[in-house]
């Protein structure tokens, strides 16, 4: 045997067998097959967990097909296609044949990769290769790779419960249909059932591979064993900490291994495990073999097959050894490494996560101060980040397989958040300072490396032509490069270089091969170097995936959320929560091109997973800054006036020396109190919540934003949108509008703690990089409409309910009456009280915070709503002038007439009505005014300019100016909150109400008749109680005071819609009026004159009202000495009754 395989490995030359070549191309189809295998096995795991039957196949669930598919089972793989209990499939060959072709082909490339293994492991063993993971590198690893791919994938088939059913159905449909089996399965078959126990099968198969595989793997101990270290090792090497020698800080971090000292522990782990159960003989004989497969067993209770699929090394070795005889130490020893691995690798590795921790967060900071060390120091960050992943798989696939009886705490870390972000922000640096490593390492590699190189290839003894020509051409290679490709931007592309490298390891790496790569080791050592170098010139993304690549969090997805809500509920750990989103950006890096389909589930986790970590820490922020919010409204609430009272009535009390209240009686703080600290220790809640809000605030700022599956994701727009959505909610919310009891807060109370809500908000722009502005705008302007985007009632809706539903119409029902002299409306005494002060809501102060919460918009709608509600008084006053129509008509040519007049006023009907109806639209004009007047106010402070160029513009419109003209000047007027002779707003509202039965003729007649119908019902009302006027209030305590803005405006406003004269029509008022009530002075009855000197007053406020008429025409109407009298008459009447 030996004699034929030394003549083969001379026979053919090693250039030919193409090792390197196969290694790269098979270990990549390995990976491709076992993600298409761990698909297919997850797709097994669905049709048994799915409660949806269109996601299985029929023929798997069907009950009247199970039995055929048990059969197939049974007899596999040699299945007699004309039992009778397989005829039920036949009607669904066509379909098995469709849906199972692609699971079968799959097992089919899995048998042809092995073959290809098989193969490629044969001709190794043949030309009896060298490895030695310190000189070879990439030799040695890809072989120990395609070792590890070939066992797991195999593994991973056997654990494939549907295998059998699926290749077994597959071959009868087809046989059922071409009359004969697949050409395939006969092979294919056999190897299902040859590797129903795959371990117990590979390691007879790898007797023959056994030197070569246990040699690949002795190698490791020179690099394993001081990788495997404990943290406290770490700590006095002062391992990956660039401070701890300054001296040599800027010296380049060199090893004679460069390679190993970024490899996987985790990859180095499977392959001494795999590697020694498979060629287990060395366990015996070689005591270096059995010291490293002792270690490994030590770290870990599983290893990870393929992402989530873990195998449970000791019980499976102990399993196996059990059967193979005079391997009860080796037993002991797997049960001792057990139990050690149980009680020891917990803490070991909870103890590195906290090294690794310090030992990042040391690195990051360093390197974001001194980004030019990259150059010098990039082993160490590769290093670090290689460690610290290796620490969080291990956690992850631990954490997801704790046995019951250990103690779980040593699986849970609520700080893992940290070393992700650490990570994070490694990778961010050599991300962004790709550049200057780039010009480093250019200038190492032309200038150092191909110095060294050449030397040393100067200095061989043996140096064929091909491998001389392969060196040289490295030497040229590097020689040729520049800074200056660097500052010009060219790609650079060493892939060629590092696959000849490859190629040479392999023609170096064989018996007999002319210059013996065993033999000159530091020519491999260096080349290895340089290999790296070059990889810091043109692959630093490929390093990144290679050596941080937290993709294995997908497969985890509950782990990593359970993860993700422990780092929020710590405050010291929320700052680093961006890592969680951040590593969705890893996703797609595991997915592989043999398996596509799987792509959109991986890219649709990646979004969802992104997306949920983003919104929550959104929320939590913005639970955060609510409860800011509630604590500064709080405060805020403490410095209203009506606090003060109190301390004004102790002061008071003080100085009269009155003893109020009692003894025991706790001092009332006094405002900011809060703010007096006896010692800095002690931390109030808003101190908690600012500094949990800060800390926060600091993770969704760490990135403007991060690319997901081609998805662009912006987390301060998240926390922006839920600002949005929570400040529109309180702002609603601290109206405190409850519908049953009609209580709402006072525009001020309520203006008070939107301010101090915006206050808080703005405050956040000191935290997150977010435009707080354009949230006051998106939100306060809804509130300023009816409803908001959402459809929900706002701010605007429910103050315009409250004014109308509840204020107004208390006026109405005699309640409450409006107070010129105090511009607002008061309460009157009455036997059933209001559960609200009205002052308390309509003074000139409240007025103001109306408008300032409501806005130019908000008060327009408030407008609009009054006059809604003026249309239809008006609506029914002209019913009731048509039911008196003919009565008016008379009364208005004989107004000169006295008895006709008393005659015909007779036989008005609805009299009292027409003067409650002009009365309440008074007092809904005399709101507005208060309304209008307080936002003339208000925007004369914010935009004063604006607002005198809008007045300007008001009253230098000439006279002759076309109507539509003027009314859209007067609608700008009253808008910005300026009074105008013409109300367009009531123009509006009266000009809907057009009948289209009734000519316009008849409608301006009626319109005439309504003035004529109030001028003649006036002298009524000094038979009225309470028509008295008062000089205190300045108005009647039954708001007949009202009447006079009401019947101006209502003029105006219904001759500017008919193209009357306004002023002529007013003239026509005044003369029945004054006629009318010049009649009540002539009358002898005292309850029919009981207050004709009040109502006599309503003259002059009619005229004082309008910008129609004039005291003259008044004059000529009316002698003004009756006025006189009055007034005097009045202020008697209200000295007495004071008295």
């Amino acid at each position: 045997m030996q004699n034929s395989v030394g003549t083969m490995s001379r026979a053919v030359m090693s250039s030919q067998q193409k090792i390197a070549e196969k290694l790269t191309i098979l270990n990549d189809r390995g990976i491709g097959m076992l993600t298409r295998i761990y698909n297919i096995k997850k797709q097994g795991q669905v049709w048994k967990a799915c409660g949806d039957p269109k996601a299985k196949p029929s023929y798997l669930i069907d009950k009247n097909l199970e039995s055929a598919v048990k059969y197939i089972v049974k007899k596999f793989p040699v299945v007699d296609t004309r039992n009778n209990s397989l005829s039920q499939l036949h009607k669904e060959k066509q379909e098995i044949l469709k849906n199972l072709a692609l699971y079968y082909f799959t097992f089919v490339d899995v048998m042809e990769f092995k073959d290809h293994v098989s193969e490629l492991l044969n001709t190794i063993d043949a030309c009896q290769v060298f490895f030695d993971i310190t000189v070879n590198f990439d030799l040695t690893k890809n072989y120990l790779d395609l070792v590890v791919t070939y066992t797991t994938l195999m593994i991973m088939v056997s654990r494939i419960e549907e295998r059998k059913a699926i290749v077994g159905l597959y071959n009868y449909a087809h046989e059922m249909l071409h009359g004969a089996s697949d050409r395939e399965y006969p092979r294919l078959g056999q190897m299902i059932v040859d590797y129903e126990n795959p371990l117990k099968k590979m390691m007879e198969e790898f007797v023959p591979h056994s030197k070569s595989l246990s040699d690949a793997l002795i190698s490791l101990q020179m690099v394993y064993p001081r990788r495997n270290l404990s943290a406290e090792q770490w700590r006095n090497a002062q391992l990956l900490s660039l401070i701890s020698a300054p001296s040599t800080m800027l010296n380049p971090a060199q090893s004679d291994t460069m390679p190993c000292e970024y490899l996987s522990l985790d990859t180095m782990e499977k392959w001494i495990v795999f590697g020694f159960i498979l060629c287990h003989g060395n366990l015996n004989s070689d005591a270096a073999a059995l010291s490293l497969w002792k270690i490994a067993l030590q770290s870990s209770s599983c290893l990870a097959l393929f992402r989530d699929e873990v195998f449970h090394v000791h019980k499976v070795a102990e399993d196996l050894f059990m059967n193979i005889k005079g391997y009860n130490k080796r037993i002991a020893d797997i049960r001792e490494c057990r139990e050690t691995a149980l009680s020891h690798a917990g803490p070991l590795h909870r103890e590195r996560r906290k090294f690794l921790r310090s030992a990042l967060k040391e690195l990051a900071t360093v390197l974001a101060d001194q980004p030019g060390l990259l150059g010098p120091k990039a082993l160490f960050v590769f290093m670090a980040l290689s460690f610290a992943r290796d620490e969080i798989i291990w956690l992850l696939r631990h954490a997801d397989n704790i046995p019951r009886t250990r103690n779980s705490d040593d699986f849970i870390d609520k700080h893992v958040a940290e070393l992700i972000y650490y990570m994070e922000e490694l990778r961010a640096h050599v991300r962004k300072y790709g550049p200057v490593m780039q010009r480093y390492y250019v200038q190492y590699l032309s200038g150092f490396d191909a110095v060294v190189l050449n030397e040393l290839v100067q200095n061989l003894s043996v140096c064929p032509e091909d491998e001389s020509i392969i060196m040289s051409s490295f030497v040229n290679t590097m020689t040729s490069l520049s800074v200056k490709q660097v500052e010009d931007g060219e790609v650079f592309d060493f892939r060629g270089m590092r696959l000849d490298w490859f190629r040479l390891q392999a023609y170096t790496s064989v018996s007999k091969a002319s210059l013996n790569l065993s033999d000159h080791k530091e020519l491999g050592k260096m080349m290895n170097t340089i290999i790296f170098h070059t990889k810091m010139v043109d692959s630093l993304v490929e390093m990144l995936v290679e050596t941080s690549d937290l993709s294995i969090f997908c497969f985890y997805s509950r782990a990593f959320e359970k993860m993700f809500h422990q780092c929020l509920e710590l405050p010291s750990q929320s700052r680093y929560s961006i890592a969680f989103p951040l590593v969705c950006t890893h996703f797609m890096s595991c997915t592989h091109e043999l398996c596509p389909e799987e792509r959109h589930h991986i890219g649709d986790r990646s979004l969802s997973l992104c997306n949920m970590f983003l919104d929550e820490m959104a929320k939590q922020a913005r639970n955060l800054i609510t409860d800011i919010c509630t604590e500064q409204c709080t405060l805020s609430d403490q410095l209203l006036p009506k606090h003060c009272a109190k301390t004004i009535s102790q002061a008071v009390n003080k100085k009269s020396k009155k003893q109020t209240g009692k003894k025991g009686e706790p001092e009332r703080e006094k405002p900011g109190v809060e703010s007096m600290r006896k010692n800095r220790l002690l931390v109030t809640n808003l101190d908690k919540l600012h500094t949990a809000l800060s800390e926060l605030c600091f993770s969704i700022n760490y990135v403007p934003n991060l690319v997901v599956w081609e998805h662009t994701f912006t987390p301060r727009e998240y926390l922006t949108s839920h600002l949005e959505i929570r400040f529109t909610k309180s702002i609603v919310g601290m109206t405190m509008y409850n519908q049953a009891t009609q209580e709402i807060a006072k525009p001020s109370e309520l203006l008070t703690s939107v301010k101090a809500y915006m206050t808080v908000l703005q405050s956040i722009e000191n935290y997150v990089q977010i435009d707080i502005t354009r949230v006051f705008n998106n939100v306060l302007l809804q509130q300023t409409q009816h409803l908001d985007s959402h459809g929900e009632p706002t701010i605007t809706s429910l103050y315009t309910n409250w004014y109308l539903e509840t204020l107004l119409r208390q006026v109405s029902n005699g309640h409450i009456a409006y107070f010129p002299a105090m511009k607002a409306f008061v309460n009157l005494p009455t036997e059933s009280e209001l559960t609200f002060n009205a002052e308390e809501y309509s003074d000139i102060s409240e007025m103001r915070a109306l408008s300032e919460l409501l806005g130019p918009y908000g008060m327009k709608f408030l407008s609009e709503s009054l006059m809604w509600h003026i249309s239809s008084q008006v609506a029914e006053l002209k019913k009731l002038v048509v039911e008196n129509v003919d009565v008016l008509t008379q009364m208005r040519t004989s107004f000169d007439k006295p008895d006709q007049m008393a005659a015909l006023f007779k036989r008005l009907t609805s009299v009292d009505s027409v003067l409650k109806r002009m009365t309440i639209i008074g007092v809904i004009l005399s709101f507005r005014s208060l309304a209008q007047e307080a936002l003339k106010d208000v925007l004369s402070c914010h935009i004063p300019f604006l607002v005198s160029s809008v007045e300007d513009f008001k009253d230098h419109i000439p006279r002759e100016t076309d109507m539509k003209v003027a009314m859209n000047v007067y609608e700008l007027s009253s808008a910005s909150g300026l009074p105008c002779e013409i109300d367009p707003a009531l123009v509006v509202a009266l000009s809907s109400q057009k009948s289209e039965n009734i000519s316009p003729e008849e409608e301006y007649k009626i319109a005439c008749l309504l003035m004529v119908f109030v001028a003649v019902s006036l002298p009524t009302l000094a038979s009225n109680v309470m028509s008295q006027y008062s000089p205190a209030i300045e108005g009647h305590c039954n708001n007949i005071h009202c009447l006079a803005k009401a019947i101006n405006q209502i003029a105006a406003a219904l001759f500017t819609i008919h193209k009357g004269s306004i002023e002529d029509r007013l003239k026509e008022f005044l003369a029945l009026a004054s006629s009318s009530l010049l009649k009540i002075g002539q009358e002898t009855d005292k309850t029919t004159t009981r207050n004709r000197e009040s109502v006599y007053l309503l003259l002059d406020m009619i005229v004082q009202e309008s910008p129609f008429l004039t005291m003259d025409l008044l004059e000529s109407c009316f002698p003004y000495v009756l006025l006189r009298n009055a007034y005097h008459a009045v202020y008697k009447q209200s000295v007495t009754s004071s008295a």
